[in-house]
């Protein structure tokens, strides 16, 4: 089924997606990647202030955004070139945020985009949180690109392409792949392709 939603995300709206939904996204997302997921998760567990929710946490300013209801889009991009607004936007492999995002969905974000596959601690995060876990196509960053049409680096700067950016899109493309009961696509689609291929 194809789903217009809306970013940051409603979490009742959340609940009611399926995974193997295709969405299209607009309003704001954020682009963070592992340096800045880092950052964040030692700010959280140094401030003292762990059990803070993530609005609480972004009004002391431990945290750069406000976590709550939120979508942080795994990406990287590359240099825009003159004219464009970001340059190629294609996600990162998702793995490589899974130490650090059980406490960032605790504190409230209510959507991820990336690729692959997710460990056990995220999925049960995502279930306990409500969450969903969107995929963006791979090696499709230019197209993508083009669903951006904003974009302004807002913290980390120093971080250069993994800097967090706050981006407004339109029509951004992606498919559910872990929805909030923690229904897994990567594992129904082997399943189903297996039992047609009997």
């Amino acid at each position: 089924m194809d789903r217009h939603i809306k970013a940051p995300f409603d979490r009742e709206e959340v609940k009611t997606l399926k995974a193997g939904d295709y969405v299209y996204i607009d309003g704001i997302v954020y682009s963070a990647r592992d340096a800045a997921h880092k950052r964040m998760y030692d700010a959280i567990m140094e401030s003292g202030c762990v059990d803070a929710s993530g609005t609480e946490l972004y009004e002391k300013g431990i945290v750069p955004i406000d976590l709550n209801g939120n979508v942080i889009y795994y990406l990287g991009p590359t240099p825009a070139k003159p004219g464009q607004v970001i340059g190629s936007a294609g996600p990162t492999t998702s793995s490589r945020m899974d130490k650090y995002t059980p406490l960032i969905l605790s504190k409230g974000l209510c959507g991820m985009i990336g690729k692959g596959k997710r460990s056990q601690e995220v999925i049960q995060a995502i279930i306990d949180n409500k969450a969903v876990y969107l995929a963006a196509v791979g090696g499709a960053g230019a197209l993508l690109s083009k669903c951006i049409k904003k974009s302004e680096v807002i913290a980390y700067d120093d971080l250069g392409t993994e800097a967090i950016r706050k981006m407004t899109v339109e029509n951004f493309p992606a498919i559910v792949v872990i929805d909030s009961e923690g229904h897994n696509l990567y594992e129904t689609a082997v399943k189903d392709y297996l039992e047609q291929n009997k």
